[in-house]
């Protein structure tokens, strides 16, 4: 049997698990709880109405976070040429073509995001048993297939957040750490609350957003108000 902290369980009676707060109390409440040594990550979940075996009901995209998310993001490029350079020189972690491809077909993975031009894919293509499973295929819709490497290495370096829906309907991400005051956290929650709002897809029908929450990496989770 797992045994409750001390912590959690006064986290657990610092919040009304039968309320949703308005956003910036339900922030005060999950930084107040994150007491943990180390600088534990804010995190949202939002249970959505949509089942995304179907295509028409995938809820996927990508937000900037106006405050970063406090994560240092580690970047992989499929580049040759110019284009290597160009990515080297934005920051990118790891960049290469075949060389790359044969690396993490060997056991590299020590990156978070892949980026790709559009002339790589073919390479990239074999690494689908690889990357596909980590969420980490380039994809055009996302930004992560584009000539304009080094404003992709950017963006991801500033705290870009992708998110996709899982069988159950919920897309969930780290939105900042424990550290940033609450006005940071507010606001990274808040456009993370919006660009999924903006995702609805097509195919989804009735209630869109069911429920959001708040939660620390040890915390207890905090019910949203959804605003819309």
């Amino acid at each position: 049997m797992v045994k409750t902290s001390k912590k959690l369980k006064a986290a657990y009676k610092s919040v009304d698990r039968n309320k949703a707060y308005p956003l910036a109390e339900a922030v005060a409440l999950v930084k107040g709880n994150a007491l943990s040594k180390f600088d534990e990550t804010i995190e949202i979940a939002m249970n959505l109405g949509v089942d995304p075996r179907h295509a028409d009901q995938m809820v996927r995209g990508v937000v900037a976070m106006p405050n970063g998310t406090g994560k240092s993001m580690r970047v992989a490029v499929f580049a040759k040429d110019a284009k290597a350079d160009e990515a080297k020189a934005a920051g990118a972690d790891l960049v290469g073509a075949d060389d790359l491809a044969e690396a993490i077909q060997n056991g590299e993975s020590a990156f978070d995001r892949v980026i790709a031009t559009p002339d790589m894919m073919g390479v990239v293509g074999r690494l689908g048993k690889v990357l596909g499973p980590r969420g980490l295929m380039p994809n055009p819709k996302l930004g992560t297939v584009t000539a304009d490497v080094a404003a992709a290495v950017a963006a991801a370096k500033a705290g870009e957040v992708q998110y996709r829906a899982e069988k159950a309907g919920v897309v969930h991400a780290g939105i900042g750490k424990a550290s940033f005051d609450e006005g940071k956290i507010t606001e990274n929650a808040a456009a993370f609350i919006e660009a999924v709002r903006k995702a609805r897809p097509s195919g989804a029908k009735g209630q869109y957003i069911k429920k959001i929450t708040l939660s620390s990496t040890m915390g207890a989770g905090v019910f949203v108000e959804d605003v819309a």
